[in-house]
């Protein structure tokens, strides 16, 4: 195919391109002359899936008929919401259901995991990170330092130079700002050689890329939903840890009310973190610190059903 730079090139390529007929699930903001404009800021926000207005106002009228029984009552209880969402965002990460969590904002979860797996000790204390870093985890990462009342310079250089020194790879999977896509799995690979924890940001990657998550062996990655899962402003975001993570009680872990037996949760008594399967070591023992309104979440699933996983596969 000859490259041209004819509007009718561009129009074939369109008529050609494969994802062309998901145009039309999206609404599309009109310009001055009352036509679709041309929409190149997904990497800031999503369109808005046509489904997703629906799904809020469902969940509006659960909340107005039912009130605390659409915890449970409603058609998609509230209470177990997030489990409608592990399957479809293990397909678009490539993880095993119990090892990814739909919750909290991306800072937040990017925060605990911080939290759980940076535990600098002796000369172990550096954090490597892209620069420029997508701002979220630019403040997140320096506070993390700040907290564990850790001073270092230069975060940026080579796992292999530093690698007596790192405790964690903080990395975004997609530059924010040049769109580079790095090589998780090559990134993964060398730290973990060193016994050095690897987690990544995925905020410009999940659902714009193709992710193996657990084949490729990250310890942990966070994302917002916002962005190219089209789920909205403020909507829930989502977490990964790897299942061999799940079962270790040496890991410190900020605990939450749903990170134990949920079929104990309403006896309202405390129950150990030790023993648990990988899904409820992200429902709460790490994490989820208590149940999210439906409202968070169903944008995010009203874009899920477009299913962005087929072609991501």
């Amino acid at each position: 195919m000859q490259f041209s730079t004819d509007e009718s090139f561009a129009k074939q390529l369109d008529a050609e391109d494969p994802l062309h007929s998901f145009r039309q699930n999206f609404h599309l903001p009109l310009g001055k002359d009352s036509k679709p404009l041309i929409y190149f800021a997904g990497n800031s926000l999503g369109l808005m899936p046509k489904s997703a207005r629906q799904v809020v106002e469902e969940e509006l009228d659960n909340w107005a008929k039912l009130g605390v029984d659409a915890h449970h009552a409603a058609g998609t209880p509230w209470y177990s919401y997030h489990e409608a969402l592990r399957e479809p965002t293990a397909r678009i990460v490539g993880a095993k259901p119990v090892e990814v969590i739909c919750m909290n904002s991306l800072t937040v979860n990017l925060h605990l995991m911080m939290a759980t797996f940076y535990r600098p000790a002796k000369s172990r204390v550096k954090i490597l990170m892209e620069e420029p870093a997508f701002p979220s985890d630019t403040y997140a990462i320096k506070t993390q330092i700040v907290h564990h009342t850790i001073q270092t310079e230069d975060v940026v250089d080579l796992i292999e130079k530093h690698a007596d020194q790192l405790a964690v790879v903080m990395i975004g999977a997609v530059n924010f700002f040049t769109g580079q896509l790095l090589d998780i799995a090559a990134i993964t690979e060398a730290a973990q050689k060193h016994g050095i924890i690897a987690g990544f940001d995925l905020a410009h990657a999940i659902g714009n890329v193709p992710l193996s998550l657990h084949d490729w062996n990250v310890d942990f990655a966070v994302w917002c939903s916002y962005k190219y899962l089209n789920a909205g402003p403020g909507a829930v975001a989502g977490a990964f840890v790897h299942e061999r993570h799940a079962t270790n009680t040496e890991l410190p872990r900020l605990a939450g009310w749903f990170g134990n037996d949920p079929n104990t949760r309403f006896r309202l008594h405390l129950e150990r973190l030790a023993n648990q399967q990988p899904a409820d070591f992200l429902d709460g023992a790490i994490a989820r610190f208590t149940c999210n309104l439906r409202s968070s979440t169903g944008d995010w699933s009203a874009a899920n059903e477009i299913d962005q996983a087929d072609w991501l596969s």
